[in-house]
């Protein structure tokens, strides 16, 4: 059912901090930040060869990001990303094997302007999960 890892998210209270430290000490490609308000992140992608690293900043106190940040001051991993060709059945096959779909179930609209969904981290081994339609 899943394709490849899309990316790894990792919450960060700096997006552009965390831009710069990647760029600088790791030679890395980075993209420019992108405020997304209906998820409450700016986002920002460092590119590279076989998938890609997200940071996430929170927009607000009532991001997630936020919530998340509160927990973990220092920041650190809040996602993994991966592929499906088709998230609608995705979706119903997990949840017909269990699975929980956070939010209301239904696909939303992500960085990549691809539909998207979450998963319980309570049901994958304590990490949070995305999956993305490519």
């Amino acid at each position: 059912m899943i394709g490849r890892l899309n990316h790894v998210a990792i919450a960060v209270k700096d997006a552009a901090k965390a831009s710069e430290t990647y760029r600088f000490a790791l030679g890395a490609k980075v993209s420019s930040p992108q405020d997304l308000p209906e998820h409450g992140v700016r986002v920002v992608f460092v590119e590279l060869d076989n998938t890609k690293i997200e940071f996430l900043e929170p927009l607000g106190e009532a991001s997630p990001i936020a919530k998340f940040l509160e927990k973990n001051p220092d920041g650190g991993m809040h996602h993994l990303c991966y592929e499906v060709k088709d998230i609608l059945a995705a979706r119903d096959a997990l949840v017909a094997a269990g699975a929980r779909v956070l939010g209301d179930g239904n696909p939303k609209t992500g960085a990549h302007g691809k539909p998207v969904l979450f998963l319980h981290p309570k049901d994958f081994l304590g990490t949070l999960t995305e999956l993305e339609q490519v």
